[in-house]
């Protein structure tokens, strides 16, 4: 009797606990709803289009706590499909966010929702994964916090007040039309910077023999990044001030977690404290035993928590972020007063960066494997990169340090720290308070990868293979992939894995510190290791969005994953190697006093179809229309076989003929030919032509165009053995404009503006 008249007592127990339960799970539930939509921006003096993302750039600063559950609702109010990816986030394959990998792109006017756990805690940021939308606007941070019961609650540090900061870089050209400007070779960022290191800034710096080497081996010019950017920002301005946290006045003594992302398109900075030295405490989200350096650069899309302190009252120091090349900075003041800057990097020496890049390069365009010199990131490559890191670029490096010593044999001649008195973080400092170690028992997959690349012709990829020609890689879940990587491209490459923390294998042992970027140098060997067990799609890919975009990607396949937003996986797969080898356009024209005279090419990373025209303006002068379908071939892309058809008309008069240096003979007024043919690069970029027509003629020609005689002033020229030569001066006014003198065989001399698109 007494046990049922408990019954209703437990009932309304159980009740309780369900209710209870239930609010408990709504609590952890952390909604957000994101409007993606054009805006019009005026960041450096021109209005411009850009995304926002409710109404700002950047995105929402999205924050989590472990152990929460994330419903993030994204409205697509564009006129174009997009995507959000939650970089360096552990979640299911299928909200990984890459269009045509983990999900159809989110159509325009649909909605789509997100929704994962967090099941870990760091710095962290999310954007667009859809073309080039991360440039324009779409990128913010993404910060999960950790519990307070953590185990490994750090005091002194998790208890920081802290600060997300994000960032990124502005630029008023269209990312599309900079996309196509790199695929063409067009130098005009290289003018902006003040980094095109012609044969006249080569003699004024005494480094003409540099130059001619340089280009010897078929180098064009050193540059350290790829694109000029109008205006450089953090939080989306260009200078900020912080002056209190949570109301909190900022005073001397007072320590700040500065939680920063680098979510630029391409950009790499310096990051610089005027209050002293910073702290570093974490790393793309992973903790670190702190470390104290002077300075260090955030490669693109990495993440570091840095600690700093307010040495004094009334004053506000300057975190000044600086990009790779110099030539941009945002400025962010931390306290209250008198704003204390710190001094401004000194200008990059290029002609020094171009030398140790000619020690470094092959005549056949490899570099020089230095075995475990440039392993396990014990070497800081940046002494290469960067040669003034020990030095002001207008005065002598001082190698009073080293006299008597032989400098290439030298142990610390790639040690930064060694050499100078500035302490500069490099990735074998870094090391993880616990132990990285992964399963002794699970079986290991090892993979190779050459990081391979033509600056030339802006094509990037992975042992010479863009994504559009390889297969995805399977791997078995439960695997350990260990991958070396070495980097034979003259550019270095923040190496980014989707859904997965590595290890970094640095020295540390059991303690290696945990990732998901590796910035990897040129001629650097490092190795990653991690433990496939979250099946599913995943992407690994080079974060400079426009190397991405040509085709240095791989997808490692875990396990046989059903993905339910892809019933056609082969389908989707095809649809994202076609994004890696867009073809590309340009034009230019010459409008001459002598006549008229252009070229205009469609291309991707391995065909080229392009056409070249000469029209006089009289029956004498004749026009002439000279088609090449080729295909490139080889590591450095330097030879291109072709099946060419030339048109062309002169009227040559009774009993006159053109005669080549073979003793062949044109008597036709019009002459209409099939050829094959091929072009091959030579030392010193000249390209050498070798064509013969249906008829049997033969033509052999040498032709360079682009010399940088100086900053703005390019030559050119072209003779083959129809015994016809052009000689060509162009004075570059903007990327689209030039002044044009040449003169040609056929059609004498001309002036003219010269149109390049």
């Amino acid at each position: 009797m007494n046990r049922y008249n408990k019954i209703p007592i437990r009932i309304l127990q159980t009740v309780l606990i369900l209710l209870c339960t239930q609010t408990l799970f709504a609590q952890r539930v952390v909604h957000y709803e994101l409007y993606v939509k054009d805006t019009l921006v005026n960041y450096a003096g021109k209005q411009k289009r850009a995304i926002a993302v409710n109404g700002q750039i950047p995105m929402p600063t999205l924050t989590f706590t472990e152990g929460d559950t994330a419903e993030i609702v994204v409205h697509n109010q564009l006129k174009e499909s997009t995507s959000l990816h939650w970089h360096g986030v552990f979640l299911p394959n299928k909200e990984d966010g890459v269009p045509w990998l983990t999900q159809k792109p989110i159509a325009p006017g649909t909605t789509y929702t997100y929704r994962f756990p967090i099941i870990q805690h760091g710095t962290h940021w999310y954007h667009s994964h859809s073309g080039l939308q991360e440039q324009i606007g779409m990128y913010g941070s993404f910060i999960m916090k950790k519990r307070s019961d953590d185990k490994t609650f750090r005091k002194g540090i998790d208890d920081l007040p802290t600060v997300p900061i994000i960032l990124s870089e502005w630029t008023n050209l269209n990312p599309d039309n900079i996309n196509r400007m790199l695929h063409n070779a067009n130098d005009w960022a290289a003018i902006k910077k003040g980094a095109t290191q012609s044969y006249v800034e080569a003699i004024k710096e005494g480094k003409l023999g540099v130059k001619v080497k340089n280009e010897w081996k078929r180098m064009l010019a050193m540059d350290v990044s790829d694109v000029y950017y109008d205006k450089i920002l953090i939080n989306g301005s260009h200078s900020t001030d912080l002056k209190t946290i949570d109301s909190k006045k900022l005073k001397a003594g007072d320590k700040v977690r500065l939680r920063v992302s680098n979510g630029g398109a391409s950009s790499y900075f310096w990051l610089r404290y005027a209050g002293g030295k910073i702290t570093v405490v974490a790393n793309d989200g992973n903790d670190v035993e702190p470390v104290e350096v002077d300075r260090l650069i955030i490669a693109v899309s990495e993440t570091y928590d840095i600690v700093v302190t307010i040495p004094q009252d009334g004053l506000a120091y300057e975190f000044l972020a600086t990009t790779e090349d110099r030539t941009q900075s945002a400025s962010y003041f931390i306290g209250d007063g008198v704003k204390q800057l710190i001094s401004p990097l000194p200008r990059l020496k290029y002609f020094e960066g171009m030398k140790m890049m000619n020690d470094m390069m092959k005549m056949n365009g490899d570099l020089n494997d230095m075995g475990m010199k440039m392993s396990l990131n014990q070497m800081d490559m940046n002494v290469v990169m960067y040669p003034e890191i020990t030095g002001d670029a207008t005065k002598k490096a001082d190698h009073s340090k080293h006299e008597g010593m032989d400098m290439d044999n030298d142990a610390n001649r790639y040690n930064a720290n060694a050499l100078g008195d500035i302490k500069t973080l490099n990735y074998a400092m870094l090391q993880s308070p616990y132990n990285t170690s992964l399963p002794n028992d699970a079986p290991v997959k090892e993979l190779k990868f050459t990081l391979t690349g033509n600056m030339n012709r802006y094509v990037w990829s992975m042992d010479n293979k863009i994504l559009s020609e390889t297969d995805k890689i399977p791997v078995k879940k439960g695997e350990i992939l260990r991958i070396t990587i070495y980097n034979n491209s003259m550019m270095r490459h923040p190496m980014h894995l989707h859904g997965f923390d590595f290890r970094v294998i640095n020295g540390k042992g059991e303690k290696s510190p945990l990732k998901n970027v590796l910035d990897i140098m040129p001629m650097e060997i490092d190795t990653i290791e991690f433990l496939a067990n979250e099946e599913g799609d995943w992407f690994f890919h080079c974060h400079i969005l426009y190397h991405m975009m040509a085709g240095m990607n791989r997808v490692f396949e875990v396990g046989d994953y059903n993905n339910p937003y892809l019933p056609d996986k082969a389908k989707a797969y095809k649809e994202l190697q076609r994004e890696s080898n867009m073809p590309h356009f340009m034009a230019q024209n010459d409008f001459a006093t002598n006549g008229n005279d252009g070229e205009a090419m469609l291309m991707n990373a391995r065909y080229q179809l392009g056409t070249e025209w000469r029209l006089g303006y009289n029956d004498m002068d004749g026009y002439e229309v000279e088609t090449h379908l080729g295909r490139y071939i080889g590591k450095m892309q330097w030879f291109m076989p072709f099946i060419g058809f030339d048109w062309r008309y002169r009227r040559l008069g009774i009993d006159q003929h053109e005669k080549n240096l073979f003793g062949q003979r044109n008597e036709k007024d019009t002459r209409r030919q099939f050829s094959l043919g091929f072009i091959y690069t030579l030392p010193m970029l000249v390209n050498f032509q070798a064509e013969v027509y249906h008829d049997g003629i033969v033509r052999l020609q040498l032709m360079r165009e682009d010399i940088p005689i100086s900053k703005r002033l390019r030559g050119g020229f072209m003779v083959n053995t129809d015994f016809e030569y052009m000689a060509e001066l162009r004075y570059i006014i903007n990327k689209n404009i030039g002044i044009r003198t040449h003169y040609d065989s056929d059609m004498g001399f001309g002036v003219g503006l010269a149109l390049t698109y």
